[in-house]
């Protein structure tokens, strides 16, 4: 089992590591083993270094054509306050460590988090448009196809 921590910052970790085992099998040459704690441990240090902490600039928003017009027609006050389309600016944040739990054929990531949506003004300032908070459980399973690792998302919530 291994911990994963931030570099020069080590405090300890909040999680306990629980004994786990690996099944007696000899038909292969390698084989890897993950404990929940080092997922759990690794979410920590990333979390502490704001590594779950992303801006979607205006420059990504524009190739994707994301702008106030588009929130505005989901969002009526966004409408009334912009009525010349922006470009817009996304600041994704994570509010608590995201929590890993292993399973038997997944496993599932439940992160919480907030999102701020800004309009980019001609004069390259921002306005704040609206916060918006947020939580998602999505589960993740791993198989081998063909000796090809593949994985499989799904958002639960």
């Amino acid at each position: 089992q291994g911990i994963v921590y931030p570099a020069g910052n080590y405090t300890g970790s909040p999680y306990v590591a629980a004994p786990f085992t690996i099944p007696h099998q000899s038909d292969s040459m390698l084989y890897l083993a993950f404990s929940e704690y080092f997922f759990r441990t690794s979410s920590f240090a990333y979390y502490t270094a704001g590594a779950f902490n992303i801006t979607i600039a205006e420059e990504t928003c524009s190739y994707f054509n994301i702008s106030t017009e588009i929130f505005g027609s989901i969002i009526p006050e966004v409408a009334k306050y912009s009525v010349t389309p922006y470009p817009v600016m996304l600041k994704l944040t994570a509010t608590e460590i995201p929590i890993i739990s292993l399973e038997q054929d997944s496993f599932t990531v439940e992160i919480q988090g907030s999102m701020e949506v800004f309009a980019v003004l001609p004069d390259s300032t921002t306005q704040l448009l609206f916060t918006m908070n947020m939580a998602a459980n999505t589960s993740i399973a791993l198989n081998i196809f063909d000796q090809k690792l593949v994985g499989s998302l799904c958002l639960n919530r």
